[in-house]
């Protein structure tokens, strides 16, 4: 897996490439954390854009970001959802809480417009 993380003003841009599973989900999670206490973010969006597979370990990393992120009076997006990625975001309730943008630019105007 290989993670690249940009901050855009006050949102950390977390781009994700190739699996995230029991074995990377740990690495997902320490990189996310770790940049976004240094870029002093307020928000994360997620690029699911190069995400081949994700199981529930990946569910437990986004849920996690998600109380972090909101505690800190920010809000969590997530781009370029795949079909099958859609399934477990559905099925998990992640829908719920997290919302999905077409893309990253999307995501920041949205954040813009809520004051974020």
């Amino acid at each position: 897996m290989n993670i690249l993380c940009e901050s855009r003003g006050r949102t950390l841009i977390v781009k994700v490439n190739g699996e995230i599973d029991h074995y990377s989900s740990n690495e997902l999670k320490n990189k996310t954390d770790r940049e976004y206490k240094q870029a002093k973010s307020k928000n994360i969006v997620f690029d699911f854009s190069g995400v081949t597979f994700m199981d529930s370990s990946g569910i437990g990393v986004i849920m996690g970001r998600y109380k972090n992120v909101i505690s800190n009076g920010g809000v969590i997006g997530a781009v370029s959802i795949s079909k099958e990625l859609r399934k477990i975001f559905d099925l998990s309730g992640l829908f719920k809480i997290i919302k999905c943008y077409e893309n990253i630019e999307s995501a920041l105007k949205d954040f813009s417009v809520r004051g974020q």
